[in-house]
């Protein structure tokens, strides 16, 4: 008895037509791979990023933060004790010098000056009264010197005449003292009376107020705060520069800040003084930086905070190249050294890109370069002015090269290293 074979035959020849294809499909995904290979390596600009070279302004600069502080400013304060009685000011509130600001319970002070000056009188009267002494005083000794020349009285009564003479020229000269003694309190009491009505030192605005009307002020102790005035029209901004910073600033180098809500807008000035006393926080050794700008709207406040930028060195529409472009220093090698060995080699630290006064400070670098024949060739310049991102072409390139800024393919992701025809590894900063 036979059976029917055609259902098996037909279920056997599907696992062979799927290793077929699937044999077809690798082969073809290999040339396509292999045909890709060949291309790229018929391009020798196909496994770089190429930036060209293009003008803007370059800036090299020191960041730190600030505050804004008024560069003339007083606290204006209590010389007498008593209670504040009126505050005739508020926050904001512009004033001229000598303009009242405020008053302080006068009553003690007014009572002083009334019986310093009745005490004033007194004394005034006296004196008059000791002066007509001193005069009758005086005319009873001519008397008697006169009758004693012609033996007319005893000798006993000149004496007599001359001490009471002597006594009243004593007790007007000590009454005098007194006076004056008098007159002294007198000044120092209505000086009391005059702090009593706090008046303004200074022209400018009134930037706070540290007293409420009412309040007991003793000066006992310590000079209580009422009000502080500040003249706004110049601003002084504080700064807190790191020590590894420090060094690449020079009084008279130009400076700029932004403040939180500004809208970007920059503000110039120059440096002034750096205070040689460091502050210490958190382990971190800060020096202060200062230098005034002008404030003619008013815009800048008392403590805003300031983003800070000294200019080390600067350049204006100048040709700029990523930084990533310059490539890694390389040692000297002697022999055959590997490259574990170079990577040992100590490196040249970056120097400063300016001289402290917005001028470049010129050095060398290399840079590959994308020739006119489509090939990378290594090409030497000179840089200038350089910060973390780009650096300034004194020569060796004109505007529209094209210059390697990276890697692509297989190369970036193996670092450049591996054969001696592979490209070296980009670096994300010069070390010249």
């Amino acid at each position: 008895m036979k059976y029917p074979v055609s259902a098996n035959k037909h279920t056997r020849r599907w696992p062979r037509r799927v290793l077929i294809a699937l044999c077809v499909a690798a082969l073809g995904t290999g040339g396509w791979l292999a045909a890709s290979t060949l291309r790229g390596n018929g391009d020798p600009a196909a496994n770089y990023q190429l930036t060209a070279v293009q003008r803007g302004d370059i800036e090299d600069v020191v960041t730190a933060t600030g505050t804004l502080q008024p560069r003339e400013y007083v606290d204006v304060g209590a010389q007498v004790s008593g209670q504040l009685q009126k505050i005739h000011v508020k926050v904001g509130s512009q004033v001229q010098e000598g303009n009242l600001l405020a008053e302080i319970d006068s009553t003690v002070y007014l009572s002083r000056v009334d019986a310093s000056r009745a005490q004033l009188r007194n004394q005034r009267a006296q004196l008059k009264e000791r002066e007509a002494q001193l005069a009758l005083a005086r005319i009873q000794f001519q008397r008697q010197t006169a009758l004693m020349a012609e033996n007319a009285t005893a000798e006993e009564s000149l004496q007599t005449a001359e001490a009471s003479l002597k006594s009243a020229e004593a007790s007007l000269e000590a009454l005098r003292a007194q006076i004056e003694q008098t007159e002294s309190s007198l000044r120092g009491d209505e000086a009391n009376l005059q702090y009593a009505r706090v008046l303004s030192p200074m022209a400018g605005t009134v930037v706070s107020i540290g007293a409420r009307q009412g309040q007991t002020l003793n000066t006992n102790q310590q000079a209580p705060i009422i009000l502080r005035i500040a003249d706004l029209s110049v601003m002084t901004v504080r700064t807190q520069v790191s020590e590894a910073d420090v060094g690449r600033l020079r009084t008279g180098m130009q400076a700029y800040f932004t403040t939180l809500g500004g809208q970007n807008k920059r503000w110039y000035g120059t440096l002034d003084q750096i205070e040689p006393t460091p502050t210490t926080t958190n382990n971190v050794v800060l020096y202060n930086a200062l230098f005034d700008v002008p404030n003619p709207d008013a815009r800048l406040m008392t403590d805003m905070t300031a983003q800070v930028f000294f200019v080390v060195a600067q350049a204006k529409d100048a040709l700029q190249i990523p930084m990533g472009a310059l490539q890694q220093n390389r040692v000297p090698r002697a022999g055959n050294r590997n490259d574990e060995q170079a990577a040992a080699e100590p490196r040249r630290p970056k120097p400063p890109s300016g001289d402290g006064d917005g001028s470049p400070r010129t050095r060398h670098a290399t840079v590959k370069v994308l020739e006119a024949n489509g090939k990378i060739a290594e090409r030497a310049i000179e840089i200038g002015v350089t910060n973390r991102i780009v650096a300034q072409v004194m020569s060796g390139l004109a505007e529209g090269d094209k210059v390697v800024s990276g890697l692509t393919g297989p190369e970036a992701q193996q670092g450049g290293g591996g054969n001696s025809g592979a490209p070296r590894r980009m670096m994300g900063g010069p070390r010249l």
